[in-house]
């Protein structure tokens, strides 16, 4: 094999690693220390296969990782053991014994012999396995093979190199968790801005005579620690560090996962994947687990991406107890979409779509729907687009004009396509967030009289004949009544949701208090339709009034249109209350129950039995028993026995002899009541279904967050970055609260155990 070495190509299965004599001779190292530093691949927590062996049944099991813990691999996708040390250095030592292949390329599964085998794998002390075992020592001790030469240096040479490392440390971790790039287009001798990267560490250097001594042109030409090479593996070894204190957080527990994939600026596709799990205090986190370049967005592939990132993380896809995606087909798919395909691995990874998702569709099949919605919005567009487009031509209006424009772009309601925040920016209906149409909307209703302005202003001093007819049309349109009936309607509507739209872009949002603040919605939309017209048209009044737009005489038969030919038997009032108001009010109620119908599944409605709100009015307790055999993994009839005895205790406690567990707010307030007062060691099996209902994701916003930081990383200017670097830059940049608890030590140590160092 080349002796170029792509460490991603390397396989964490064994039953997939190449023999590693088809390396080439100069690489087999690099390769061995690789699959060291990775450690065995043992998952405890997986649900290993059961096998028949005559009579009986038997299975691996994770109890023989005790004594075996330094060399004995499990496969997968072999359902066999394999050895470690032997595929390490087994090659090297053929010719002095017979190890046999059982352990190495083959795998060994025969499950009913398999302490009988495993010691006579390993064999005296002499042994093919013994000699493996010493060599693949050698090369992890730092003392017997990495520093070997390091040890023979000075010790002023050893200080001077870890003082070079820790500031070049110093310097990445800054540049990663600010997002900033490291290189510079001319790095020479000769160049006046060499990169962040470079210039940082010369300023550091002339702010610390210590520090200015032992780097760059002080150093050694060969030991310097600057080179693109070393910046990469010092990015790796950050983000490898702070991914192991995110699994080490895990500690092994259930968690969920939530998967999105999109392009990045390259039109590479990329899938990120986001860990939510509830950690040793009852908190609901979502932790970046990476970013994973894939061929194509077919559920297949996404599926053995994700698997491929749990292996190298250590991670049972058994554990996974929840998904979360949007509503794509390749991931919502009844029967070949990535939730389906997940779930018949792990029949509890329970998937819900984003609620953020469904509450966009509710919003986009309103307008789709109502015609009179669907007419606002293309207004609305035509305005916000048109005053955009007018500031690209600002040279042909005046100052004041300006000034107008100025306004509304501080709040970001103009796309232009020239850098303005066009998440806020409201392009066709249906093709932003819910909260974006609504804060436009708040913005179009406070600047109304300088966007009258500047259309006014547009009318009369654009140069071309159709510039100003859209002017003057669009500010015809936006003095009509039924305009500002409307802009006044849709904001109230969406005013009331929006709360809800608030709470699902929060990393810690649960499931329970989602379902509650959509029922919520749902009650005061229909308040709204029944008690508040009266003071709607109020508002609408006095509006017009401040603005100078005449309103319709009620009682008069109703017209479509300037024409007074084109009168309807109906009048304004049954118009506007009867086929807007109640309309649009009606269908909204009717899109939001048809795309949240999953809050009525038996799933839901017992995870909302747990709730603590109102000392527990909700709780149910057949319902929560029905939740519970859900998770058939974890409630077999013994623990589903015992949790009905723990329900009823828990719920006495609760309501009547512990006020800590009263005024609690949601469900993820009553998991860190039960960790405080250690009543999660009592009721274990009520904690249980507390942590695996918070596990359940609500929304994707922190996976689209990923996406945005991704943007802001690889951008144009920084499109050629390799996946690993870039994955690499993301976990520090996503983050960096774990990040920056990293001690440069434990980087150093993952540094030089990478490959050999002069240090």
């Amino acid at each position: 094999m080349d002796n170029m070495l792509d460490f991603k190509s390397l396989e964490a299965d064994p039953k997939d690693r190449m023999p590693i004599s088809s390396y080439g001779p100069n690489i087999r190292d690099a390769v061995r220390r690789y699959y060291i530093q990775k450690k065995p691949c043992q998952l405890v927590d997986h649900i290993f296969p059961k096998t028949k062996f005559g009579e009986k049944i038997r299975q691996f099991r994770p109890t023989w990782f005790k004594r075996r813990s330094q060399w004995l691999e499990y496969s997968i996708k072999a359902d066999a053991t394999f050895c470690l040390c032997c595929y390490l250095f087994k090659n090297e030592l053929e010719s002095r014994g017979n190890a046999g292949d059982s352990f190495t390329r083959d795998g060994f599964r025969c499950w009913n012999k398999a302490l009988e085998r495993f010691k006579k794998h390993v064999g005296k002390v002499n042994s093919i396995h013994h000699k493996c075992f010493n060599r693949m020592q050698d090369l992890k001790n730092q003392r017997q093979s990495i520093q070997s030469s390091f040890d023979k240096q000075s010790e002023k040479a050893r200080s001077d190199y870890r003082m070079r490392l820790n500031v070049s440390i110093d310097v990445a971790r800054f540049l990663l968790t600010s997002g900033f790039p490291f290189r510079g287009h001319d790095e020479s001798e000769g160049s006046e801005y060499k990169g962040a990267f470079l210039e940082l560490l010369k300023w550091y250097g002339d702010r610390s005579f210590d520090v200015g001594r032992v780097i760059l042109g002080n150093a050694l030409q060969n030991d310097m620690m600057i080179c693109p090479t070393i910046q990469k593996d010092i990015v790796e070894a950050c983000a490898k560090e702070t991914t192991k204190a995110i699994i080490e957080d895990l500690d092994g527990d259930y968690f969920g996962i939530l998967v999105d994939e999109s392009k990045d600026v390259s039109h590479k596709e990329q899938m990120a994947l986001i860990l939510r799990y509830v950690n040793k205090n009852g908190m609901v986190i979502e932790r970046f687990l990476g970013i994973v370049h894939v061929n194509d967005t077919s559920s297949q592939s996404l599926k053995k991406a994700i698997y491929s990132l749990f292996l190298d993380h250590s991670l049972c896809t058994s554990k996974i107890r929840g998904q979360g995606y949007d509503g794509a087909s390749n991931m919502q798919g009844e029967i070949n979409g990535l939730k389906s395909l997940i779930l018949q691995d792990t029949s509890s990874a329970y998937s819900i779509h984003c609620f953020a998702h469904q509450l966009q569709l509710a919003l986009v099949g309103l307008s789709k729907k109502n015609s009179d919605v669907d007419n606002f919005f293309y207004v609305l567009t035509n305005i916000l687009n048109t005053i955009g487009a007018s500031f690209k031509r600002r040279d042909s209006l005046r100052q004041h004009q300006e000034d107008k424009l100025e306004e509304l772009l501080k709040f970001g309601e103009v796309h232009t396509g020239q850098g303005l925040n066009q998440e806020r920016g409201l392009q066709r209906s249906g093709d932003t967030r819910w909260g974006s149409h609504f804060k436009t909307l708040d913005n179009f209703l406070i600047l109304f009289s300088s966007i009258v302005n500047v259309l006014k202003d547009m009318k009369c001093d654009y140069p071309y004949h159709l510039d100003r007819f859209a002017a003057e049309n669009l500010l015809s349109k936006i003095h009509e009544f039924e305009f500002v009936f409307m802009l006044h309607l849709m904001f109230k509507v969406l005013l009331l949701t929006n709360e809800l739209n608030k709470v699902l872009q929060k990393k810690d949002q649960d499931i329970v208090n989602a379902m509650g603040l959509l029922d919520l919605s749902k009650k005061r939309l229909q308040m709204m339709r029944e008690d508040e017209w009266d003071s709607m048209m109020d508002e609408v009044s006095l509006f017009c009034g401040k603005h100078g737009i005449s309103i319709p005489k009620m009682n008069e038969d109703y017209s479509n249109g300037k024409s007074k030919r084109k009168r309807s038997n109906i009048s304004y009032l049954h118009h506007f209350r009867v086929e807007v108001f109640y309309a649009v009010i009606d269908l909204a109620l009717q899109e939001l129950n048809n795309r949240f119908d999953v809050v009525t599944s038996d799933l839901l409605l017992g995870m909302a039995s747990l709730s603590p709100v109102d000392s527990f009015t909700n709780f149910h307790k057949d319902r929560i028993m029905k939740l519970a055999e859900y998770y058939s993994s974890e409630f077999g009839d013994k623990e589903l026995r015992e949790l009905n005895f723990q329900l009823d205790d828990f719920i006495v406690y609760a309501q009547k002899c512990d006020s800590k567990f009263l005024n609690l707010k949601g469900i993820k307030d009553l998991a860190k009541v039960m960790i405080e007062t250690k009543l999660d060691q009592t009721w274990s099996l009520v904690y249980l279904l507390v942590k695996l209902t918070l596990i359940i994701p609500v929304a994707t916003a922190s996976v689209e967050r990923a996406f945005s930081s991704m943007k802001y990383i690889k951008n144009d200017l920084r499109n050629r970055m390799d996946e690993d670097l870039l994955n690499g830059c993301l976990v520090c940049y996503i983050e960096r609260n774990i990040f920056k608890n990293v001690s440069n030590d434990v980087i150093i140590d993952r540094f030089q155990n990478m490959k050999t160092r002069r240090g």
